[in-house]
């Protein structure tokens, strides 16, 4: 077992990398489908259905995957805490390189009529109860292998590496399209991001063999103090606050994702009058930006506390937010670039997120208490804040950035929890 005092080794260093690689490839082949929705309709979907219909089947797949997250999360924990961490670390990206691999080279609605669509919704369901145990297990996986006093910095690494799989989805489909003409992408050019997610997720398999098992696990396991009765069961009855903080700053992590990183370049496009182009490049650079506030903020937060710098990073983006939005919609888009930037370094909140909910389950139902909590406040606020911000835009413009105040509200309060309750979160890391 590593003390609180050890330095970050070589070997934590591969660990962190090979995990990180492998959160990347994994949120790359989960987010790519959505770059290539129009496509994918109009080659999944028989030709003479209305469009708006298509468009509705079409993003239904989509949220069908989110749906997913939880039950498979689930599931993976549950083993992970009675069979291991490894075991579903590499079952979790076997599970998301399959489906996405199959995608690429599945025949569509010409060819084999209705199956087509019933084959899509499939591979997308299994993509989500992949990505459902990928996340919580990655996190669990690394803060299990490095020290106490490197938790924070490790699950902002991965976090990092989550976010800059969603940045190689963007960049693959702007290359994509910049590279072919429509009819190319719409003959054969559309499967190649799916094909190459799929062997990129085997290559990581097989890297991940190198891994070993957390220290936390095998000692637990030596000592025959694995969980005694159904994980999960355990969770429910014992530790409801824990799960309560836990789903609270995952509302912050969602709210912060949704709206200023995804939602924003279309609430911009129709807002404030940007072009598709400038808006896009100006996401991209707020994204660097957000992976480089992960790996900041897990460093600041193994430094001074979790519940600080969550509370910190929280203020830091409901203000950016608030002064870039409403400068955007007054006109000011010579400052899109610089405000976004802004924004995407405290949205690096979501690196210190994990540590906080890591550190508030014990060891033996760790893996299950997070991914319970996780998936299904991910469920919950990830799936109903696109709709909850455009019903609010009917009243008020500026409603993306009332929306992530109040959010960010939740994070203080929570950060205040974490503080307040430290030490007893701290004690939860230790097994007895």
């Amino acid at each position: 077992m590593k003390t609180p005092t050890s330095r970050l080794s070589l070997n934590d260093a591969r660990t962190l990398s090979l995990s990180a690689l492998g959160g990347a490839l994994e949120f790359y082949d989960f987010v790519i489908y959505i770059y290539f929705a129009n496509v994918v309709g109009a080659l999944f979907f028989p030709t003479d259905m209305p469009d708006w219909l298509r468009q509705v089947q079409i993003y239904g797949i989509f949220a069908a995957g989110y749906l997913a997250r939880p039950l498979g999360g689930i599931i993976m924990a549950h083993f992970g805490d009675l069979l291991g961490r490894k075991r579903m670390f590499m079952f979790s990206i076997f599970l998301m390189a399959v489906p996405t691999l199959a995608i690429g080279v599945m025949p569509t609605y010409e060819t084999i009529g209705i199956a087509a669509p019933l084959l899509l919704l499939f591979w997308r369901v299994l993509q989500g109860a992949a990505i459902g145990g990928e996340a919580p297990g990655a996190w669990v996986f690394v803060t299990e292998h490095v020290s106490p006093r490197h938790t924070a910095f490790a699950c902002g690494t991965l976090s990092a590496g989550l976010v800059a799989g969603i940045l190689l989805g963007s960049l693959v489909a702007t290359g994509i399209h910049a590279s072919m003409s429509a009819e190319e992408v719409h003959d054969w050019g559309w499967r190649l991001p799916f094909v190459l997610g799929g062997v990129l997720g085997f290559v990581t398999m097989y890297l991940r063999r190198w891994l070993h098992e957390t220290p936390v696990f095998t000692e637990m396991q030596a000592r025959q103090q694995l969980a005694d009765e159904l994980p999960l069961k355990s969770v429910l009855k014992n530790h409801i606050p824990s799960v309560l903080i836990s789903m609270a700053v995952t509302w912050v992590l969602t709210a912060t994702v949704v709206v200023t990183i995804l939602m924003t370049p279309s609430l911009l496009q129709k807002l404030a009058g940007l072009d598709p182009q400038t808006s896009l490049e100006a996401n991209s650079l707020a994204i660097v930006c957000v992976i480089v506030g992960c790996l900041v903020a897990g460093a600041l937060a193994d430094r001074f506390g979790n519940g600080l710098i969550l509370g910190i990073f929280s203020l830091g983006v409901a203000v950016s937010y608030w002064i870039f939005f409403s400068r955007m919609l007054a006109g000011d888009t010579g400052l899109l670039f610089p405000l976004y930037a802004v924004v995407g370094f405290f949205a690096g909140l979501t690196g210190v997120v994990p540590a906080v909910a890591v550190k508030s389950f014990p060891a033996a139902i760790r893996f299950t208490g997070l991914s319970f909590s996780y998936n299904l406040a991910y469920a919950i606020f990830g799936g109903t804040t696109p709709l909850v911000v455009s019903l609010l835009l009917k009243e008020d413009p500026l409603s993306p950035a009332y929306y992530v105040a109040t959010v960010c509200a939740v994070g203080v309060l929570s950060a205040v929890a974490v503080v307040r309750y430290r030490k007893q979160l701290d004690l939860a890391t230790v097994p007895a």
